[in-house]
């Protein structure tokens, strides 16, 4: 007889997966319905082939072998944890369990071939996840359990587990040992689904129609002996003679159930019968008692006495009843078999229609995706046909294009060769006429040859020494005869300072050519940059004079941008070329780097052209647009006006004084930026002159205002205020009329000025015949006019007035 340890493999196999939760539910039912079995936990590891990296995910192939290697140590050490947590599960459980662990790219292989190399027999996996569970779930539903149940090695008996209930059961093909009944028995219908006849197992099914067939010829026992705890049987052959019939011997195991009851498992899967073979029970029970079985001991030994009184006539009746009985039951149940079968083979055949139907719309779908695939095949030579003419078209008018402008630089250079011809002719006809020419001879004298003590001032330029020529006191700036701008510098003041006459100019009074030396004005306070910095321990500037500097600069920068013929860009200004006199009044030098300016024609009248130029150099009062393109315009010298505006204000160097500037703004302490040596400052003034300052200084050349339409309205009346005449003419100067005293249209000087919706100055008498006349355009501008309303501008009025008045 096989004892239990030969029918029972001692290990039951746990699958887990990487989720915990779900795994945990199939892992307490295994240990629930264990038994005495040991638990050996399976896993298959899936490597990722996708890699976190830099806040988002990159394909194994992307990656070095360096970093897929510490990500694969990463996920091991991730498994580890895992496997721990489902042994400490184990142990909670009384019960210590043993790992098996793989590593493959595919799960439901991995399981596959861990079954095959290890000859597992019992396994307990997953069904589905979770959230797919319900109660109507009778088969394996994910693609991990569907594959092992079709493809594992039949020698292993699989049960399908999901959220914790037993869902289907995979029999091995040699039958279940009567441990796995057993076990099959413990998740029986006291379940909660209540599901009692789906816990049976086929081969549960074929022993009970093994036992069916052997019902109808019941052999005559004639003998039992007690053997080891249970019963052996021994069954007469057929022809009535004692011999034992081999194959009917079977181990019948006695157990005491909760209620008190004798219950008796079932027999060996060696033995043709099966725990519902009630008539061979019967017959063994009745064969001999047992003493120590008390009541029902004597029940079957009276039992027994009574079938030795029955006649054998009356035996064999009965017998012949039972068996009658027997067959009309079973023919009941095969006839219900039967009609349940025909109801199945129905449903199939229903089903197979279905699959038909099903099978003929997925083919005239698929003969419909066929001709859309041709089609599309279509549409996309012809739009591959379509853009390799698109590419050649393209590359056409590239070739096209390199042609137009290799001869536009062409042009712009014939155009900058015929400018500076143009320049130079223009020099040489009038330079020579406005001014004195010296002998190095005399500058020296002058000078005493260069006397250090009589240096005021040096620079990139050169030196410039404080000398008496003629008995007049001059600056000579002599230029750096190693420099290469040298006699370009030279020639460019010259041009400028021979040929224009304005009150805030240095006066150019004669040049050296031999030695590059200029001859100028002496200004005996110096510049407005050792002003600022009280250089020599000299007086701080009040805040009145620095407002009548500014009026005083913007004046100029306005005189030079509207020159005739051609405008005229500084580039250069800065506190170091702004000259004081001795009654601190601005005088403009530095022309080394100005530029001319032709007008556009497609320009408006109130825009100054630009000129294209290098960049001689950055600093803190450089155009940040002239530094990125080089391109030169009034709105550059615009940008310089502001910065020094600001230092007026503050008293602070150029560099990162926007910063400070637009952070003080911000916080609202302004007031603790202003300059305090300047004396108390008129708050709101100071605030207005800021904010204009701040709009000079925008990045964007084109937020930055107009010199003569709007900062010159702003400036004139605050130096009004601080009790200073608007101009110092002298009486050689004072013809010139500044241009934003004239009219635009009447071309005269105005009398009641006003302004219009366009933000220009009109003579009153001239803008209201202009409007009446039926025009809704500016005269400047020759855009609409928002509306027609005129304002007086009384503090033009009254810089005109003064201006008039002056002898």
């Amino acid at each position: 007889m096989a004892t239990r340890a030969e029918i029972v493999d001692d290990k039951l196999y746990v699958a887990v997966g990487k989720e915990l939760n779900e795994s945990k539910l199939t892992l307490s039912w295994a240990l629930h319905h264990s038994g005495e079995r040991n638990i050996c936990i399976l896993h298959v590891h899936e490597p990722s082939q996708w890699i976190p990296f830099l806040g988002t995910k990159f394909p194994v192939t992307q990656m070095e072998e360096q970093q897929v290697k510490a990500y694969r140590e990463i996920e091991r050490e991730n498994m580890n944890k895992l496997l721990l947590e489902y042994s400490m599960i184990c142990e909670q459980a009384g019960v210590r369990a043993h790992i098996l662990h793989i590593e493959m790219e595919c799960i439901e292989e991995g399981i596959v071939k861990l079954i095959s190399q290890h000859g597992i027999k019992k396994l307990v996996m997953g069904a589905a996840a979770d959230k797919q569970y319900s109660k109507n779930m009778m088969e394996p539903k994910s693609k991990k359990a569907i594959y092992v149940h079709s493809q594992a090695p039949m020698s292993c008996h699989i049960w399908f587990i999901c959220r914790g209930n037993l869902i289907n059961i995979r029999e091995g093909r040699l039958g279940v040992s009567v441990e796995v009944a057993s076990l099959i028995g413990q998740a029986s219908p006291s379940t909660e689904n209540g599901k009692s006849g789906f816990w049976r197992s086929r081969s549960t099914t074929k022993l009970q129609n093994d036992q069916q067939n052997l019902s109808t010829s019941v052999p005559d026992f004639r003998r039992v002996r007690s053997d080891a705890g249970g019963m052996k049987v021994f069954a007469l052959s057929p022809n009535g003679s004692r011999g034992v019939t081999p194959h009917c011997t079977l181990t019948i195991e006695r157990s005491v159930d909760r209620w008190g009851e004798f219950s008796w498992r079932s027999p060996s899967l060696n033995s043709p019968f099966s725990s519902s073979g009630d008539m061979v029970f019967n017959s063994a029970l009745t064969a001999t008692p047992r003493k120590e079985d008390g009541l029902e001991s004597h029940a079957i030994h009276h039992s027994q006495d009574d079938h030795r009184h029955t006649s054998p006539s009356s035996v064999l009746a009965k017998t012949s009843e039972r068996v009658y009985t027997e067959e009309l039951r079973q023919r009941k149940e095969t006839e219900e078999a039967l009609l349940r079968g025909r109801e199945e083979l129905e449903k199939m055949k229903q089903q197979v229609d279905v699959v038909l139907d099903e099978l003929r719309i997925s083919t005239e779908q698929r003969s419909s995706l066929e001709t859309q695939i041709a089609n599309s095949e279509m549409m996309v030579q012809e739009l591959e046909h379509k853009m390799f003419s698109a590419v050649e078209l393209l590359q056409k008018y590239k070739k096209q294009r390199d042609e137009l402008h290799a001869e536009r630089n062409k042009a712009l250079k014939v155009a900058e060769e015929l400018r500076k011809n143009q320049e130079e002719a223009a020099s040489k006809t009038i330079a020579p006429q406005l001014f004195s020419d010296f002998s190095l001879a005399e500058i020296e004298g002058a000078t005493r040859n260069f006397d250090s003590s009589l240096k005021i001032g040096e620079g990139g330029y050169g030196s410039i020494y404080k000398g008496l020529l003629r008995h007049t006191e001059v600056a000579i700036k002599m230029l750096h005869r190693n420099s290469w701008q040298g006699p370009s510098e030279f020639q460019k003041e010259v041009n400028i300072l021979s040929n224009l006459r304005h009150p805030n100019l240095v006066t150019l009074i004669g040049v050296c050519p031999e030695a590059w030396i200029l001859v100028y004005e002496y200004l005996r306070n110096g510049s407005l940059e050792d002003r600022l910095s009280c250089r020599d321990n000299t007086p701080p500037l009040s805040w009145q004079t620095r407002i009548k500097m500014a009026t005083e600069l913007c004046s100029v920068l306005i005189y030079l941008h509207y020159c005739s013929p051609r405008g005229i860009v500084h580039g250069d200004l800065k506190p170091a070329n702004i000259l004081l006199d001795s009654n601190h009044v601005c005088k403009l030098s530095g022309f080394g780097v100005y530029r001319f300016m032709s007008q556009d024609e497609s320009s408006s009248n109130n825009t100054i052209p630009c000129c294209r130029t290098d960049p001689t150099g950055a600093s803190a009062y450089m155009d940040p647009e002239f530094l990125a393109t080089g391109e030169l315009t009034a709105k550059s010298d615009v940008y310089s006006f502001g910065t020094i505006l600001l230092q007026l204000l503050t008293g602070r160097t150029a560099l990162d004084l926007l910063k400070e500037v637009q952070s003080a703004l911000d916080k609202g302490s302004l007031k603790d930026l202003l300059d305090p040596t300047a004396g108390d400052w008129p708050f709101v003034q100071a605030q207005q002159l800021t904010h204009l300052a701040m709009r000079c200084c925008d990045k964007n050349c084109k937020g930055r205002p107009d010199l003569a339409s709007y900062v010159l309205r702003m400036l004139e009346p605050m130096r009004i205020s601080c009790g200073g005449s608007s101009f110092r003419l002298s009486s050689e100067e004072h013809c010139q009329t500044p241009p934003y005293f004239v009219c635009p249209i009447f071309q005269e000087v105005m009398q009641d000025p006003h302004v219009a919706a366009d933000g220009f100055t009109y003579e009153l008498e001239a803008v209201r015949g202009w409007i009446d006349s039926g025009h809704d355009t500016s005269p400047m501008t020759n855009l609409s006019l928002s509306h027609c309303n005129l304002v007086p501008n009384h503090a033009l009025r009254s810089g005109i007035q003064e201006w008039l008045q002056q002898p």
